[in-house]
């Protein structure tokens, strides 16, 4: 992309967030997982808000994945078919989730991983919606409904994390091209 095209493109983008009445996406430089991680809140720490806050800060469909438990339709999410190496964070509270390394194509339409970035990223829950027993897994810091975890996934951990991408934002490694402004708190 040429820096006019660039400019070009991002007067059109500001252009069109002006219009709607959303704020400008807030975009960060491309970053290693290493590099997030070693600024991430840590493990344990949890963000309150109330429900109003949840409801300014997310969008509409954001709000109903992550506060109501919500399942964003399959073969329709942002992330489902990314193939870029690095990591995905929690579209609410910006919490390192999902390095890019454990995803693998599950053929159900949603994002999948074996395993979490780090063990405390995330939390297991019983869930007994719609006449089933699952596994909910949910954001350890926020409480943000991600998706639910199976026991049919690949080696090495069998599990396959299958994740709504309105859970998620995701920062590319630095030698990939910049991915989704991030939702942080």
């Amino acid at each position: 992309m040429t820096r006019f095209s660039l400019i070009a493109t991002l007067l059109l983008v500001t252009a069109a967030c002006s219009r709607t009445g959303q704020a400008e996406p807030r975009t960060l430089p491309p970053a290693a997982p290493a590099a997030v991680l070693a600024s991430a809140p840590p493990v344990g720490e949890k963000v309150t808000l109330t429900d109003e806050a949840w409801k300014a800060k997310l969008d509409p469909a954001r709000y109903h994945v992550l506060r109501e438990a919500g399942t964003e339709r399959a073969f329709t999410g942002a992330f489902w078919k990314e193939k870029r190496q690095g990591l995905y964070v929690c579209g609410a509270c910006g919490a390192p989730l999902f390095d890019a390394s454990t995803k693998f194509e599950s053929g159900t339409g949603w994002p999948s991983f074996t395993a979490p970035v780090q063990q405390g990223r995330v939390d297991a829950h019983t869930d007994e919606s719609h006449g089933m027993t699952r596994t909910e897994v949910r954001c350890a810091r926020c409480g943000g409904h991600l998706g639910h975890v199976f026991d049919d996934g690949p080696s090495p951990t069998g599990l396959r994390h299958c994740i709504n991408s309105a859970s998620l934002d995701f920062i590319p490694n630095a030698s990939e091209s910049p991915g989704k402004a991030l939702n942080g708190i």
